[in-house]
Formats: structure tokens, C-alpha cells, sequence
């Protein structure tokens, strides 16, 4: 007896060894195992941004060189009216005199890439970004008979930002974008850090700083400006000439032009002002690219313009 006693207490000895063994693995093994699915998000993130600039310059080639804006020509950032509509006159509020006026969120004029070119829904997400989810009809009470996808005009009937995990640059404005840019403008990103998304409120602008003359943040001011899809490492950007790369810095559009936020001149720059979604939010000029997704409600629960 005394010899089963002795082998019981030699396993409980051995179970403490094993899972102290276990844990140690861990310890090393987890950080690695997580840094290979960061970059797998990162890599799976690239290919659908790749695919949709593929269709943006699909879509130039067939609207005259135009990127996809909805609406018409006066219409501004907001809701858009009906995304069953039967055409766009109803789908945004337009005048059917001359298409003035009207609404649509960011996601509508992405989603012209659904209904034009057919493009996958699926494509539109990001696995980093949580709370995003895949459009698709039957999440929807009612339908009308035979509706498409490609019937429709936008991602959902509110404001759509969790069907789409990607920023643009404000196509509601008087710059809106052709393909006459410049090569490196950047077109999309990730989403921008500081608007509201379904992963999380808008960020801290006063931590953001760039890490370059004459600002001289430091590694973790300049990160706080990047995607949060992305654990502030950085951000997948489309250029105009329809390359994807991952930036670990928002500031490195044309001239260190900070992609997210509104420019404090017409030429661009690496600081900037945060942007607050409305009807009427405008890059500073040309050379300012400016890339927004939809937030839940417009004009509500952006982060405070002060700059550091």
C-alpha cells in the first residue's frame, strides 16, 4: 500500500511538472501563433482591398474616368432614402428634373461595385474589424419578389457601417476623385481610427502625434493615429495606381498627406484635423485625400479637432 501511495503522489508531481511545461510552451508558442493570424488578417485584408481596387478602376474605365460616387452631382454625405429603390432618383432623393440634391452614406457609392460589377459582398470585410459582418438579403424582414443583390442600392436600409470594414475618400465633394490623380494618391484604407465603428468610439486625437519633423511624437503617438482593425500597427491602403501595401504610419499619402484627417491647407499634411461625419465634410483641396466610413449616426460622437 505504501507503494501505491508513493506512485500517487509521484503523478500529482508529475501532473504539476506537465502543466508548468504546458504553460511555459505557451508562453512562448501564443505570442507567435498570434503574431501569424495578425499577419494572415492583415494578408486575407490586402486581397479584398486589391480586389475592390481592381473594380474601382474597372468602373473609371466605364464612367469616363469618374470613381463610383451615388447620387448626383450635388448630392452630400447622409442617409440614403431607400436601397430598394427602383432607381437612383428614389434611392437618394433626387430631383428627377436634373438629379440635384439627395443623401448616401460612404458604403452606397462602394456599393455600386456590388451592383455594376457584380462584385462580392464578402469582399467588403476585414476579419480584424469586430462587428463587421457579411451583407446579405435574408438578415431582411421583407424583400420584394426576385430582388438581387445587384438590385440594390446600398448595403442594408441604415446607416450601413458594419457591412463594410473600408474607408474612401469622400466622394460627396467638388474634388471628388478621378483617375487623372496622382499614381499615389491613396484611394481606400482600413477604417478611419477616429470615427465611431462597430469595433470601437472614435480614438484620442490629442495622443495622436506624427513621429517626424517638426512634431517629433514618439512611436506610440505616431501608432495612435493608425486602424484599429489592425492593432494600431498600421493599415492596408489602396493607391490610384491600384497597388495595396500595409503602412504603419496614416500619414503616407502624396507629400506624408495623413489619409484620415482633414488637411489644415490645401496641400496636405501628416497632422491634420480629425474629421466629423456630415452632410457636408470636405477634403482641403486636390492634394488632401481624406478616407471616412459611415459612422452610426451622422454628425454625432466624433472625436474632439485638437491638435498636439
Amino acid at each position: 500500500m505504501a507503494e501505491k501511495g508513493n506512485l500517487k503522489r509521484l503523478t500529482r508531481v508529475d501532473v504539476v511538472a506537465v502543466l508548468a511545461v504546458c504553460a511555459l510552451v505557451s508562453l512562448i508558442v501564443l505570442p507567435v501563433f498570434s503574431g501569424s493570424r495578425e499577419r494572415s488578417i492583415r494578408m486575407v485584408c490586402k486581397a479584398n482591398l486589391s480586389q475592390i481596387g481592381k473594380a474601382m478602376l474597372i468602373y473609371t474605365g466605364d464612367y469616363e474616368g469618374a470613381f463610383p460616387r451615388a447620387g448626383g452631382p450635388s448630392t452630400v454625405w447622409g442617409q440614403t432614402a431607400n436601397w430598394m429603390a427602383p432607381d437612383r432618383y428614389a434611392a437618394f432623393g433626387l430631383s428627377r428634373a436634373d438629379a440635384a440634391g439627395g443623401m448616401a452614406t460612404i458604403t452606397a457609392s462602394l456599393y455600386l461595385l456590388v451592383r455594376h460589377l457584380e462584385l462580392p459582398p464578402r469582399v467588403f470585410l476585414c476579419r480584424g474589424d469586430a462587428g463587421a459582418k457579411e451583407f446579405t438579403l435574408s438578415e431582411h424582414s421583407y424583400v420584394p419578389p426576385a430582388f438581387e443583390l445587384t438590385d440594390a442600392w446600398d448595403f442594408g436600409p441604415s446607416v450601413s457601417s458594419m457591412h463594410c470594414s473600408y474607408a474612401y475618400h469622400i466622394p460627396y465633394d467638388p474634388c471628388a476623385l478621378t483617375i487623372n490623380r496622382d499614381p499615389n494618391f491613396a484611394v481606400a484604407a482600413d477604417r478611419n481610427p477616429w470615427i465611431i465603428s462597430p469595433a470601437a468610439a472614435p480614438g484620442d486625437f490629442s495622443l495622436f502625434r506624427p513621429d517626424i519633423p517638426p512634431w517629433d511624437g514618439s512611436t506610440e503617438h505616431a501608432r495612435a493615429g493608425n486602424a484599429i482593425a489592425h492593432q494600431r500597427d498600421g493599415q492596408n491602403v489602396l493607391f490610384l495606381d491600384g497597388r495595396v501595401s500595409f503602412e504603419t504610419r496614416s500619414y503616407y499619402g502624396v507629400e506624408e498627406d495623413n489619409i484620415y484627417t482633414v488637411s489644415m491647407g490645401s496641400w496636405g499634411e501628416p497632422l491634420g484635423i480629425a474629421p466629423v461625419p456630415q452632410p457636408y465634410l470636405r477634403a482641403a483641396g486636390p492634394q488632401d485625400s481624406l478616407l471616412v466610413h459611415d459612422p452610426d449616426t451622422m454628425g454625432g460622437r466624433a472625436p474632439p479637432s485638437g491638435r498636439r
